[in-house]
């Protein structure tokens, strides 16, 4: 993998990472489309470049993660409240990650299965978004300080749908606490703030695993170039997601998730598929090696 491709694969990663539409799923066609092949080094590489997205949230949000420390040292009840429902929202998904993670990448990590989840996700989208024009709630709720343990479990187990790709983790857990009762802002940070352990947990278990593979298969000036790609874009998401949501709805969402499963049946029709085989056909370094033994 070259630079130019690190740094696309990092710009998706970090434009999509914490808006609700998969940036695992963009990543699975981005891939594609650059013809950078499969291989244990390359789905390594689309899980730490995350580092560059969980950077970008904990500078834009220091202020929380500043207060959940002090809590954590005793000297904030608040924000020893909110760490501790961040690490309940987390405990799900480690669990079942843990448990389906390999059967989930064999059998989803696909073309189809993305075009099937884009559309549903947007379709559900644009229903929560009609019902509460319907119901006249808008961006009424709960603040983030009122959440209880057993709302960010909730919000947890909505996030383990998000490992289907396609599906976005930002989606779930921004519907999960919106079904617990939070106002949308309140919602969106926390949905920002668990992608902090969530995906940072990814990142050390994939670096911890491959991380060595990766660095001899992809080097270490395209990790560093994809991963600064992701801060930069993710900030420039994260700024802009949160005040377009100050004064619209998901809705925006919803069509573009709708518009890419279009494109992407077309991709289909045309012959596009990206699935776990791929990783026989890969012309990676990696994979010729293992062809010639």
């Amino acid at each position: 993998m070259t630079v130019l491709q690190s740094l696309i694969l990092g710009l998706v990663e970090g434009l999509t990472e914490y808006l609700p539409v998969s940036s695992t799923g963009h990543l699975i066609i981005t891939q594609h489309l650059l013809g950078i092949g499969k291989s244990s080094a390359m789905d390594a590489f689309e899980i730490c470049v995350q580092g560059g997205a969980i950077l970008a949230v904990l500078g834009l949000y220091r202020r929380r993660v500043t207060e959940m420390l002090q809590g954590l040292l005793g000297h904030n009840p608040a924000g020893l409240m909110l760490l501790i429902n961040m690490v309940v929202g987390f405990l799900p998904a480690a669990v079942i990650g843990l448990l389906c993670a390999s059967l989930i990448k064999h059998y989803l990590f696909n073309a189809t299965t993305v075009c099937i989840t884009w559309a549903v996700g947007g379709l559900v989208i644009l229903l929560w978004v009609r019902s509460r024009k319907q119901s006249g709630k808008g961006f009424d709720g709960t603040p983030l300080e009122e959440l209880s343990w057993k709302g960010a479990l909730g919000i947890g187990f909505m996030q383990c749908i998000a490992m289907i790709p396609g599906t976005s983790r930002s989606l779930m857990t921004m519907l999960g606490g919106l079904c617990v009762g939070l106002s949308v802002p309140a919602a969106v940070e926390f949905s920002f703030l668990l992608g902090l352990i969530t995906l940072g947990a990814a990142t050390a278990h994939d670096a911890l695993k491959h991380g060595s593979e990766m660095l001899t298969e992809i080097g270490w000036a395209p990790l560093l170039a994809g991963t600064l790609m992701a801060w930069a874009s993710a900030v420039v998401a994260v700024k802009w997601m949160v005040g377009y949501l100050n004064r619209h709805s998901l809705a925006i969402f919803g069509w573009y998730r709708l518009a890419a499963a279009v494109v992407m049946l077309g991709f289909i029709f045309c012959g596009l598929e990206v699935s776990a085989d791929d990783d026989k056909d890969t012309d990676t370094p990696a994979a010729v090696e293992q062809a010639d033994k």
